[in-house]
C-alpha cells in the first residue's frame, strides 16, 4: 500500500520540482534583465556626463592698451574671439581694472573656449565652421589648447552661456531645501508616530486619522505642490522660489512616509519589552522612552533618510511653488530665490545648446551621488543601531 502511494507520488514531486525550476528560472531571468537595464542606463549617463567635468583652455596673448581695455572684443583678432568664451572676455576688462600695471603690456592668459570649441576638441557634434576648426587644430598642435577640470560646473551658478554654466547654485539650494524638510519633518513625523502607536486611544477618530495618513503616502506629488502654494505662498505670504517654501512643501509630502515607517518600527518591537517593563513598575512614558524608541530607532532612521532622499529627488512640487527659476547665485538664505538640482536638471534639458547635454548628464550623476550616499547612510545607521541594541 506504501509503494503504490508513493508511486502516484513521484509524478506530483516532479511537476513540483520542475514548476519551482521554472519559477527560478524567471526570476533570475527578470533581475538579469533589470540589472541590464541599470547597467545601460548608467554606462549611457556617465559616458555622455563624464565629459562636463573637462573644460578647454586655449592660450591667448594680448597687448593691453588704454583703448581696446574697455573693450573685450577689440583685443582679439576675429578668429579667436570666436575660439574664446563669450563669459571669459567679458570678465576680461573687470581683470585688467584690477591691475593696472598690465596697461601697455602683452600679457599671456589661459582663456576658457566656447562651448561649440569645447564640444569640437571632444569630438561631439559641434557647429563651428571650417576655418575655425583649422585654426583650432593648429593651436592644438602647438600645444596652446589644454583640458582642464571643469572647476566651474562645482563653483558656479546657471548662465545663458553653456561653458559659464554650474551646477552649484543647485547644489546649495538643494542642501537648504533639505534642511527645512529634514527639520520640520523628521520630529513631527516621529513624534506622530509615537502618540498614535503608542499612546493614542484605539478609537473611530485615531483610525480615521491612520487611514488619511496611509492615503496622503500614496496621492501624486504635484498636488503638494498645489497645497504649498495655497497655503505657504498665497495665504502665509512667504517668498515665492525660496528654500522655506519649497523645504515645507517637501516636508507636507514627506511627513506621510516617516509616519508610515515609524509606525512599523514601532510595531516591529515585541510586546513582551512593553510587558517587561509594566511588571517593574515603569511608566508608558519611561518604557517608550528608555525601552521601544532604542529598538525601533533603526527602523525610523531608515525610513526618514529613505524619505528624505525622495524628496531630495521631486521636482513637480517644487515647479509649482516657483524653484524652477533662473538662478545665477547661490543663496545666502532660506529666505533667498534658489532652485534645486532636479530642477536644474530639467531647465538644462530643455536647452537648445548641445553642451547641455553633457552638462545635463553630469547633474543627473551628481544627484545619483547623492541619493545613494542618502540610501548608504541609512544602512550604515540601521546597522549600527541594530548590532548596539
Amino acid at each position: 500500500m506504501n509503494q503504490n502511494n508513493n508511486y502516484f507520488h513521484i509524478p506530483q514531486i516532479k511537476k513540483r520540482n520542475q514548476k519551482a525550476a521554472r519559477f527560478q528560472i524567471l526570476a533570475t531571468s527578470a533581475i538579469i534583465v533589470a540589472m541590464s537595464f541599470l547597467a545601460f542606463f548608467l554606462f549611457d549617463i556617465i559616458g555622455k556626463g563624464y565629459p562636463a567635468f573637462k573644460q578647454s583652455y586655449v592660450k591667448v596673448e594680448i597687448h593691453i592698451d588704454e583703448e581696446t581695455a574697455s573693450n573685450p572684443y577689440g583685443l582679439l583678432d576675429r578668429e579667436m574671439t570666436a575660439i574664446v568664451s563669450r563669459a571669459w572676455l567679458r570678465t576680461l576688462p573687470k581683470e585688467i581694472g584690477e591691475n593696472p600695471q598690465w596697461i601697455g603690456t602683452t600679457q599671456t592668459f589661459w582663456a576658457m573656449t566656447g562651448a561649440e570649441i569645447d564640444q569640437y576638441l571632444k569630438s561631439k557634434p559641434n557647429r563651428v565652421k571650417d576655418n575655425i576648426k583649422v585654426k583650432v587644430d593648429e593651436l592644438k598642435a602647438n600645444g596652446d589648447i589644454e583640458s582642464r577640470f571643469n572647476i566651474i560646473f562645482f563653483f558656479t551658478g546657471d548662465s545663458k552661456i553653456p561653458e559659464n554654466a554650474g551646477f552649484y547654485s543647485a547644489m546649495i539650494g538643494s542642501v537648504l531645501t533639505m534642511l527645512v524638510t529634514m527639520i520640520i519633518a523628521v520630529p513631527i513625523g516621529i513624534m506622530t508616530a509615537i502618540y498614535l502607536e503608542e499612546f493614542a486611544p484605539d478609537n473611530k477618530f485615531t483610525q480615521f486619522i491612520e487611514v488619511n495618513i496611509n492615503n496622503l503616502a500614496a496621492i501624486p506629488s504635484i498636488l503638494f505642490g498645489l497645497l504649498g502654494l495655497a497655503i505657504f505662498i498665497n495665504f502665509f505670504g512667504l517668498p515665492r522660489s525660496s528654500a522655506l517654501v519649497g523645504g515645507m512643501t517637501l516636508a507636507l509630502m514627506s511627513l506621510p512616509i516617516i509616519i508610515v515607517s515609524a509606525k512599523a518600527a514601532l510595531k516591529s518591537v515585541p510586546e513582551s519589552i512593553r510587558q517587561a517593563g509594566y511588571g517593574l513598575g515603569l511608566t508608558k512614558w519611561q518604557i517608550t522612552r528608555d525601552h521601544v524608541l532604542p529598538i525601533a530607532m533603526p527602523g525610523m532612521l531608515t525610513g526618514s533618510i529613505i524619505a528624505l532622499a525622495q524628496a531630495i529627488g521631486e521636482t513637480a512640487p517644487l515647479i509649482i511653488v516657483g524653484m524652477i527659476a533662473f538662478v545665477p547665485d547661490a543663496p545666502t538664505s532660506v529666505m533667498s530665490a534658489a532652485t534645486v538640482m532636479p530642477a536644474q536638471i530639467y531647465t538644462w534639458s530643455g536647452m537648445p545648446e548641445l553642451a547641455y547635454i553633457e552638462k545635463t548628464a553630469a547633474a543627473i550623476i551628481v544627484l545619483l551621488t547623492v541619493l545613494l550616499s542618502l540610501n548608504t547612510i541609512a544602512i550604515v545607521l540601521r546597522k549600527k543601531f541594530t548590532k548596539r541594541f
